[in-house]
């Protein structure tokens, strides 16, 4: 897409590795980040240079002068670049007043959105394993950027290993462009502590390999022993455990449009299906309305298979971890294995489909409105949500 390739061209490439600061503040995608950053202040106690946009922008110089950053592969440090040029957009709707201070708690995560929404609508990175993997790359360094600065100094190791799991499913994502990401926001300030933390986050690092995790996800036994460690439920990821699942629940999630139904009949023939789209259809419920009714006649119909010890598909869009944890847990309580399925299509693609199912029946049509809700609110899967996790591009 040509406004990607145009926003990535002011990116620094050597033999200077000079930023085009002119050009990312006039690309049409960065501009209303650019000036809603600029109008975030900062408390002075740790950002002594102001605003988030000032901060931001001393970030990616300090990433782009690392011997590390510039020996990557051009495509990481795009992905690492772009992570650094919005690792503080949460802090736009994030930062309030607290006990005098100025504070942005869980800006990571409201950046991640923010930033999934951008790449998906307004650069196109959705659609295709590449671009979903470069996208995802993104959001998940802006989602963690702060933890190496604890980690490393925390000792901990579950939290790290979890974090470096991601890297099965956003192939290009390792906890070592965490490390530097981390390592250039430290930097990147006016404050007595940079090099400290600077430092923290080189512990990580030193912390990640000798866990065996900082160059792609810590090897397990097997998915059974991975899902119960991420979980919590077993003590050292070196260990063992007898799988005493008896059969598999596939857990579907993705937005309007990205073709569950298809992907269901062509994957799980035969299957028995869980479907709120169905669900709905027979109780005469569009999805603009009270979906209470729906969830726990579905849920009624999931406890029937998992009494019978029968595999089955639930289909529903699932798009935040507390949706896909209240069901993962149902199942697992029965002793299923799940695995998640999350689909994506691009975005105007997804919208035609749409459309298209209206066609059909229009009270099943979700309106345009309520999917951008749904992409703002939308977390893919992780690899610690579930035995077995899978992203796919329809």
């Amino acid at each position: 897409m040509k406004s990607r390739e145009e926003l990535f061209r002011c990116f620094p490439e050597g033999p200077d590795w000079d930023t085009d600061w002119e050009g990312v503040e006039r690309h049409f995608c960065i501009q209303k980040f650019a000036e809603g950053m600029r109008g975030t202040p900062q408390d002075p106690v740790w950002h002594g240079e102001g605003d988030v946009w000032t901060h931001t922008k001393m970030v990616c110089e300090a990433l782009s002068a690392m011997e590390a950053f510039r020996a990557l592969p051009r495509r990481q440090r795009q992905e690492l670049f772009l992570a650094a040029l919005l690792h503080d957009a949460g802090k736009i709707r994030c930062t309030r007043v607290e006990d005098g201070r100025l504070r942005a708690p869980r800006h990571g995560a409201a950046g991640a959105h923010m930033a999934r929404e951008l790449l998906w609508r307004e650069l196109g990175m959705a659609g295709t394993p590449e671009l979903q993997n470069f996208r995802e790359t993104v959001c998940t360094l802006i989602r963690y950027h702060m933890e190496p600065i604890h980690l490393g100094e925390n000792e901990d190791r579950r939290k790290l290993i979890q974090i470096a799991a991601a890297g099965e499913l956003a192939e290009d994502f390792r906890i070592s462009l965490l490390c530097l990401l981390s390592r250039a926001d430290a930097m990147g300030r006016l404050a007595e502590d940079t090099a400290e933390l600077a430092e923290r986050a080189a512990f990580t690092e030193i912390l990640a390999e000798e866990l065996g995790c900082l160059e792609g996800p810590k090897a397990f036994s097997s998915p059974y022993a991975q899902r119960a460690y991420l979980k919590g439920k077993l003590a050292w990821p070196e260990g063992e455990l007898y799988d005493d699942t008896w059969g598999e629940v596939v857990l579907m999630c993705g937005l309007p449009g990205t073709g569950k139904d298809t992907w269901i009949r062509e994957h799980y023939p035969g299957l028995p299906v869980v479907s709120l789209d169905e669900i709905r259809r027979e109780m005469k419920i569009s999805p603009a309305e009270s979906q209470g009714q729906v969830a726990a006649e579905a849920r009624e119909r999931a406890r029937a298979y998992l009494r019978a010890r029968q595999p089955f598909v639930w289909n529903a869009t699932s798009l935040t971890p507390e949706l896909r944890r209240k069901n993962t847990e149902l199942f697992e309580s029965y002793k299923a294995s799940v695995r998640i399925v999350f689909l994506e299509t691009g975005w105007k693609e997804g919208l035609r489909r749409n459309r298209e199912r209206g066609h059909a029946d229009s009270s099943q049509t979700v309106p345009e409105g309520s999917i951008v809700r749904m992409l703002e609110k939308l977390t893919p899967p992780e690899r610690q949500e579930a035995q077995q996790v899978e992203w796919r591009s329809t």
